[in-house]
């Protein structure tokens, strides 16, 4: 299958299961979001990026303390119901995009997230490096890997070839991903 069909099929399935993803979803995201902020710090001069932000359940953890937060996603039913998260917060903007592909110019911003996102991607290296682009020089980037589409091993190589120092990573067994934050090299 190639990339775009892989995408597509990826797309069509979030865009399906939209509605339900928070109930199919949220304890888990909601534990790694734990695992992740215990090791950052928000504050007001910080702008966040938050690459597959689904249905904007971060925004609640981060609108509220950066100055300003961009919720990506490719899945336009997903960000629809994102919507309703950013409701409440003047500065969460939404954006459709490929995550291969970010609108945005080099070293935008200060923290960028990227939860559930590899798995999904045909190339996940080019994936972590559009990422990494979009990414102030200095800033924290919070990346996770399905524990069944990569090994520790594996993860921690894609990481450190794509230029990223661990600062910390989390593989608790409750978890179905590896949490790990990282700065550039």
């Amino acid at each position: 299958m190639n990339e775009w069909n892989q995408k597509r099929k990826m797309i069509r399935r979030y865009d399906l299961t939209a509605k339900i993803y928070n109930a199919r979803y949220a304890e888990e995201q909601e534990l790694k979001y734990a695992k992740a902020l215990a090791q950052l710090s928000i504050t007001r001069s910080l702008d966040v990026l938050d690459v597959g932000c689904g249905t904007g359940l971060l925004f609640k953890h981060v609108a509220a303390k950066a100055k300003t937060t961009v919720g990506v996603d490719a899945s336009r039913r997903l960000l629809a119901q994102a919507k309703g998260s950013a409701g409440d917060f003047p500065n969460v903007h939404l954006i459709r995009a490929d995550a291969d592909h970010l609108p945005f110019k080099d070293g935008c911003f200060g923290l960028v997230f990227a939860f559930t996102v590899l798995q999904n991607m045909p190339k996940p290296l080019e994936t972590v490096n559009e990422i990494k682009r979009s990414a102030k020089p200095d800033a924290s980037l919070v990346v996770t890997g399905l524990k069944k589409a990569f090994s520790l091993d594996a993860f921690k190589n894609l990481l450190q070839r794509a230029c990223l120092r661990l600062v910390s990573l989390e593989d608790v067994d409750a978890l179905k991903c590896y949490v790990a934050v990282a700065v550039q090299e």
